[in-house]
């Protein structure tokens, strides 16, 4: 495991604040899409909650979920060197839509003929290996359509890490300035604004009714077996929401808790924290085996258990499903 001095702890304490007082500049591009400025600074990367501080702030999961959480940690400061364009919301169906239709590009949903998933009001989930009501992969869905209804103002879902990468590379190409996914490191920083919180509204899981689309009692009504894992109280939508629905974090984000899970850049390690570099850290390399890329966030059919800022999941890069979607970052 990798030491790290008091005094580079301190100063991260220390810069934290500084970095929470910003006002970033804000830009649209031309798929309309926002970007907000975020400032180079350093933060406390992870997690240092044990599995029984956890199991007392999510009393009705089973513990054995904690004992399974062996890639927060350790906790680690991480230098962001450079300020760069985080996206202000997650892409929507309409500004997606907008890449296809000038691009040409065919999302892998439609373009290797297997679909994506969606929600089925009457699937039998007895019938499902997942039982959870979303069947596929299934021509039937795509990002045009995930089961349930979305206007353009949606986070637009059913889209691939190499989707993602294909809209980055046509904006760069387009408009003559980098874009890509945001490093794991980036998100994090950019979900905290500051904090160091289990959420940037807080450490209570409630205090996501007003900050994040997560599963509660909307939710809950679709998946009644699972109440006991719903917030306390509506949000108003039972699936995703239009972008900028709820408050921003500190830094002016949105959604960076719930809505949809969003891709980043890495491929992931269960123990890569142990040696992560202190500046920009990149991730991992490709592992022998095709490994996995993170995503993170949670989404709207997501236990606010798993939207905490520091919790890391991961599909494979094609993988398409009703709950993953973008964000983009910009390069200065």
């Amino acid at each position: 495991m990798k030491a790290y001095s008091l005094v580079a702890t301190l100063l991260v304490l220390l810069l934290l604040p500084l970095a929470a007082a910003a006002q970033p500049a804000i830009e649209r591009n031309s798929l309309g899409m926002a970007f907000v400025r975020l400032p180079a600074g350093e933060f406390l990367m992870g997690s240092e909650e044990n599995p029984a501080m956890l199991a007392q702030a999510y009393p009705a999961l089973p513990r054995e979920r904690f004992d399974m959480l062996q890639d927060e940690g350790p906790i680690h400061p991480v230098r962001i060197s450079k300020p760069f364009w985080m996206g202000q919301h997650e892409l929507t169906v309409g500004q997606f839509r907008r890449f296809v239709d000038a691009s040409g590009y065919r999302p892998e949903s439609e373009a290797d003929g297997t679909g994506g998933y969606g929600w089925r009001a009457d699937y039998d989930p007895a019938s499902s290996q997942r039982g959870d009501a979303f069947e596929g992969r299934d021509r039937r869905y795509s990002w045009r359509n995930p089961g349930f209804a979305q206007n353009d103002d949606h986070p637009v879902t059913n889209v691939t890490w190499n989707d993602a990468q294909a809209l980055a590379a046509w904006l760069t190409k387009t408009e003559g300035r980098r874009y890509r996914l945001p490093t794991e490191a980036e998100w994090e920083y950019a979900c905290r604004a500051g904090t160091r919180t289990r959420y940037s509204s807080g450490d209570d899981p409630q205090s996501l009714l007003k900050a994040a689309n997560t599963f509660d009692a909307d939710s809950a009504r679709h998946w009644p077996r699972w109440q006991d894992m719903a917030l306390k109280g509506s949000d108003g939508f039972p699936f995703t929401a239009p972008v900028g629905s709820f408050a921003p974090n500190a830094w002016g984000l949105h959604d960076m808790h719930g809505n949809v899970w969003e891709w980043v850049a890495d491929w992931h390690e269960d123990d890569y924290y142990a040696r992560s570099p202190l500046v920009d850290p990149q991730g991992p390399d490709k592992p022998a085996d095709g490994g996995v890329k993170v995503r993170r966030g949670g989404s709207w059919h997501t236990w606010a258990f798993y939207a905490r800022a520091s919790y890391r999941n991961w599909n494979a890069p094609d993988t398409r499903y009703t709950l993953v979607g973008i964000r983009l970052v910009r390069e200065d």
